[in-house]
Order: structure tokens, then C-alpha cells, then sequence
């Protein structure tokens, strides 16, 4: 696993546990991490043959930037209330625009770009309605951040248990 990835992953996790209060929260965030990291990858994608290498970073965070920005204003004119839900995490979709770029995610295989995008959303939206339903029938850690995390990690837990093959001895 490169560096890059590792940091890629890694940048995922914190509007995957932040985010998922509630699955609308959830869904709102992916929602918006799709269409802002489309429109900066077919951005990008267009400009970068005719980038310097020294101005590649910078016109990628400008341009990461702009979009999160007006993506937060959008959704700041049609839900004011979700909007506020949002806190920080929608600031990180630029952040994590950037580090796409620089690990070469948008110049991979769309059905590789996809599938990350939507097992991002799949596991953001899932876990959103498991700590909102967790959350409703009484177990308020849930809905917390610490509920997140180690809601989180008996998912991976389970995963890893359900996937190991087994052997009969």
C-alpha cells in the first residue's frame, strides 16, 4: 500500500465517522462528495495538459476550493438546517479532491473511480442508519462520535471474520 493511498483512506475516515449522525446527514455528504469530485475531476482532466507542473497543486486546491465552496452555498440556499449538520466535513471533500488528484485517481479506470465513490457512499449511508437507528431505540453513544468509531470497528470486525475463509482441521 503506497503512501498516497494510505493517506487517501485515511482522509475518507473522518467524514465517514463525522458525518454519519444520521443517514440524511450521511447522504447529503456523499451526495455532494460525488458531485464536487466529478466536477473537479472532468475539471482537472481538461487543464492539465496545459499546466505547468509547478502550478498543478495550486490551481488543483484553488479549483477544489471553489467548488466545495459553491457546492456549500447550494446546499446552504436549499437546507439550512442540513447545512448545519454539515460542520467541517463538507470543507474536507476539497481536501480530499486534492489528494485524489495527486495519487492519480482520476487518471485510473472510471469503473475503479465508481466503485470507490460508491462503496464510500454505501458504507457512509449505511452506518449513518445504523447509529440513527442504534441512536433511536436508546443507546445514545451511537449517535456520538466514540459510537462511531467503535460501531465502526465491529463492522470491519464482523467483515473480517465473515471474509477470512475457514479451514477444517
Amino acid at each position: 500500500m503506497s503512501k498516497t493511498s494510505s493517506l487517501r483512506n485515511s482522509l475518507m475516515l473522518a467524514p465517514l465517522i463525522g458525518a454519519t449522525g444520521s443517514w440524511m446527514t450521511a447522504l447529503g455528504v456523499w451526495l455532494m462528495f460525488m458531485v464536487v469530485t466529478l466536477a473537479f475531476g472532468l475539471s482537472m482532466n481538461a487543464v492539465r495538459s496545459r499546466l505547468m507542473p509547478a502550478t498543478h497543486l495550486m490551481t488543483g486546491v484553488l479549483l477544489a476550493a471553489t467548488l466545495t465552496g459553491c457546492a456549500e452555498f447550494a446546499a446552504r440556499a436549499w437546507s439550512l438546517q442540513w447545512h448545519q449538520h454539515l460542520g467541517i466535513y463538507s470543507g474536507l471533500i476539497a481536501l480530499q479532491c486534492v489528494i485524489l488528484d495527486h495519487s492519480g485517481f482520476f487518471q485510473s479506470a472510471w469503473r475503479d473511480r465508481l466503485r470507490l465513490c460508491v462503496l464510500f457512499g454505501a458504507l457512509m449511508v449505511g452506518l449513518g442508519l445504523l447509529r440513527e437507528l442504534l441512536g433511536t431505540s436508546g443507546l445514545r453513544l451511537a449517535t456520538l462520535a466514540p459510537g462511531g468509531f467503535i460501531l465502526l470497528g465491529l463492522l470491519i470486525a464482523a467483515w473480517q471474520a465473515w471474509a477470512r475463509p475457514t479451514s477444517l482441521h
